[in-house]
């Protein structure tokens, strides 16, 4: 996918921070409202974060998914429940929370589980006609999707325990003992599948009305999945595990300047050669799964494809890890094959050596540019600052892993940076307009697609932000309500001024 002459722009906003009463954004009136604000806003694109079911213990990161193919039944819009009898009159509009406060992870995973819980009880007893449509889902997925339901009902049955502590039968998949727990565990099964069946149906619905109105969906690929996954556990195979079923080395990135001892993720690396052997047929199925929800996904941490940084799991840093090639070249060759013109995003960002740039550029892969990283050092030479952005690229203000700019300008950008920042501008700069400064040149830069968070297109503070790198607790909760009319008049405007306004999707991607 090349982006020259594909001049686009659009908002990085995760489905959970949209507002609702049910204590997260979903699927229902708040993404059709939004996509209404898109439109008016003169946007072509809508970003997200990867929509996969998340681990309660772990905050609600979308980055350390249960599984690479399910999605995230908390997504699930009870309204539409409601209007299919699923639901009593009322129940599809809790009022549980303020439509924009936080999300309260352990009041959402309760009370949505408790809502779905019933919905399914009342579809048993009252629309069996639902039940072949269930069933053709079923079958349609049934990939990956008996393998998920059996994990998070063994899962469940546990109490949450971690399949790397379940009896050694069940860890070690026998296959008696996996018959035995899938007979015994069948209604909770049929359950996660009902929930699985929710969302994919409730998605798709949500994919026609955005290309209704002509909004490009843009998702997000995690290179990594959880340990404490369906994946990790179905197909042990693939991961680098010890002979206990635990990971033998874990994912993160070394040392640098901002981070003396590096970061340790702990989501299990990959056995490549396994997956080479194999052809690469579960990247193959997973990549193809995700471009059947967006048109287009970007590659979390892409130089993971080329090398990455493996450390021993029983390190507590990332220290003493060490950078071990992957067969990018040939996964990319692969994913090529199946989907013409490759609608991927490279991100970039951090250690980026020239055998990354290299694979990047082989395959025409759009990589990432962000101007939070563009005012520091050498600004004529600085890749981030934006006369040095390529046409091949995509902008940003930031991402869900910066502050807001506002929240940069004032919490991190020294003194020096400030004064750089405004002989760039040839202006004075201030809190106050900071970000609809950095909102145009990312518009106006010459990348293909400029992208800014939601929170840099309403000026927000750092009190918003999305995610701190490296805190256990408290991130991923941020909400907001729709943006009114003048938010989107003013983006519009901008969007009009440096010719990226109300694109057609097919100028946005190369569509086959």
């Amino acid at each position: 996918m090349n982006l020259k002459g594909k001049r686009a722009c659009g908002i990085l906003h995760h489905l959970t921070s949209l507002p609702s009463g049910a204590g997260i954004g979903d699927l229902g009136a708040g993404a059709s409202e939004f996509l209404d604000f898109l439109v008016e806003a003169g946007q072509s694109l809508w970003q997200m974060l990867p929509v996969g079911p998340v681990d309660r213990a772990l905050g609600g990161s979308p980055y350390c998914g249960v599984s690479a193919f399910a999605g995230n039944e908390l997504l699930v819009d009870l309204k539409d429940l409601e209007e299919l009898g699923l639901l009593s009159a009322g129940e599809g509009t809790p009022g549980w929370a303020v439509p924009d406060a936080p999300v309260d992870w352990d009041l959402v995973f309760e009370r949505k589980g408790q809502a779905l819980d019933r919905a399914w009880k009342r579809l048993r007893e009252e629309r069996k006609d639902l039940l072949e449509e269930i069933e053709a889902f079923r079958k349609q997925h049934g990939a990956w999707l008996g393998e998920y339901s059996l994990f998070c009902a063994i899962k469940a049955s546990r109490k949450g325990q971690i399949w790397t502590e379940w009896p050694e039968e069940l860890r070690f998949r026998s296959p008696k003992a996996l018959e035995a727990a899938a007979g015994a565990l069948g209604p909770e099964r049929e359950r996660v599948e009902f929930g699985q069946w929710l969302f994919f149906r409730q998605w798709e619905k949500f994919r026609r009305e955005a290309h209704r109105r002509g909004i490009t969906l843009f998702g997000d690929l995690p290179i990594y999945v959880g340990m404490d996954s369906a994946d990790a556990w179905s197909w042990q195979e693939g991961f680098d595990l010890d002979p206990e079923g635990r990971p033998a080395t874990v994912a993160g990135v070394p040392p640098d300047y901002f981070s003396p001892t590096g970061q340790r993720w702990g989501n299990p690396t990959y056995r490549w050669e396994v997956h080479r052997k194999e052809g690469f047929s579960w990247w193959r199925s997973r990549v193809r799964h995700a471009l059947s929800l967006f048109d287009c996904i970007r590659i979390d941490h892409f130089r993971g494809l080329v090398a990455y940084w493996s450390i021993p799991a029983e390190e507590e840093t990332a220290r003493r890890g060490k950078w071990v090639e992957a067969p990018g070249q040939e996964l990319l060759e692969c994913m090529a094959s199946d989907h013409p013109g490759l609608p991927i995003v490279a991100e970039d960002l951090g250690i980026i050596t020239p055998d990354v740039e290299k694979l990047k550029d082989r395959f025409g892969l759009p990589g990432m540019r962000v101007l939070q990283f563009g005012f520091s050092g050498e600004v004529g030479t600085n890749p981030h600052a934006p006369h040095n952005f390529p046409a091949n690229a995509v902008a940003y203000t930031g991402t869900h892993d910066n502050n807001t700019v506002r929240g940069w300008f004032e919490e991190e950008l020294a003194e020096e940076g400030k004064r750089l920042l405004s002989r760039y501008l040839g202006h004075s700069v201030n809190a106050d307009g900071v970000a609809e400064d950095l909102v145009r040149l990312a518009y106006a830069s010459q990348a293909g697609w400029a992208i800014c968070p939601l929170q840099d297109g309403l000026g927000l503070d750092g009190r918003s932000r999305m995610n701190r790198p490296g805190r256990k607790s408290g991130n991923w909760t941020w909400r907001h309500r729709i943006p009114g009319p003048d938010v989107a008049r003013r983006l519009a405007e901008t969007a009009m001024l440096f010719g990226r306004a109300g694109t057609s999707r097919s100028n946005v991607i190369n569509e086959p």
